[in-house]
């Protein structure tokens, strides 16, 4: 019997084709998911970077409005003392009335306080966001020229580290 023989030469070119392309649709997906990653990244960065800058412009209000309360607990201090130098006739009652009104501004002047250190704590926070997502892009943009998936996992690493922060922010 004759044996028969079946042309294999462009079988196995076939194959190292469909072998390349299934290669290129994995890398081609593998870079899909390091651009939508790197993308989302890059939103919430410049979410954090506005929440910072939000809280950052809050702070300082708050710490104008402080300034502003004892400079009139200051006020009324300098007008106090004033009437004591005055005729003793309405000092007493007077003198009542403003400390009952200094304690009250006094109390003002320390919440807008605190609020400020409030608002600049949440600032620090988003800031420390926003760097650690914009190392997470830096990295995630290496890994996409270098081909190395090591790096686009340190970058979730980092991404998560930074929407970590991102989130305290909020709270």
């Amino acid at each position: 019997m004759e044996e028969l023989e079946v042309p294999t030469e462009h079988l196995h070119e076939e194959i190292n084709e469909k072998a390349g392309e299934l290669f290129r649709e994995k890398e081609n997906r593998w870079t899909l998911f390091v651009a939508i990653s790197t993308a989302l990244m890059a939103v919430l960065a410049a979410l954090g970077s506005m929440y910072s800058g939000h809280q950052s412009n809050e702070a300082l209000i708050m710490q104008i409005k402080a300034s502003d309360q004892w400079a009139f607990y200051q006020a009324k201090a300098i007008k106090a003392e004033i009437r004591l130098l005055l005729p003793a006739s309405a000092n007493v009652k007077s003198s009542e009335a403003t400390a009952k009104e200094q304690e009250a501004i006094k109390l003002i002047a320390e919440n807008d306080e605190k609020e400020s250190e409030a608002h600049l704590q949440h600032h620090v926070t988003f800031s420390r966001s926003v760097t650690l997502l914009q190392v997470a892009v830096a990295i995630s943009a290496i890994s996409i020229i270098t081909r190395k998936r090591f790096l686009w996992y340190a970058g979730l690493a980092v991404a998560i580290g930074g929407a970590t922060f991102f989130i305290m922010g909020l709270l």
